[in-house]
């Protein structure tokens, strides 16, 4: 199973790499780079519950996903009493400074 995660990464970068010509030698080594500070801060990954490998590595998880379900619960609040044609309450909208988007 962790053989196959790895040979996963290797893929995605080298479908990236390909992708454009290059035509100074430091150019490929300048793009592996952007890609793996992608890959491990920015890119959420379904396995890790949406979170980024730096979130898991660094502990922050936890804090992220409790920021999401916050939000989420809020969110739905404000729903259903918009739903059940209700006058929203008078509450602050969190927006908690740990909390990432899932983009996928």
């Amino acid at each position: 199973m962790t053989q196959g995660k790895i040979e996963r990464y290797h893929l995605t970068l080298k479908n990236r790499i390909n992708l454009e010509n290059y035509y100074l030698p430091w150019e490929p080594e300048h793009q592996i780079g952007r890609f793996v500070d992608y890959y491990n801060h920015r890119r959420v990954h379904e396995s890790l519950n949406n979170l980024t490998p730096a979130d898991v590595y660094h502990g922050r998880g936890r804090e992220i996903i409790t920021a999401r379900n916050l939000v989420k619960e809020q969110t739905m609040r404000r729903k259903r009493r918009h739903n059940l044609g209700l006058s929203p309450l008078n509450e602050q909208i969190i927006k908690p400074e740990v909390y990432r988007e899932c983009v996928l």
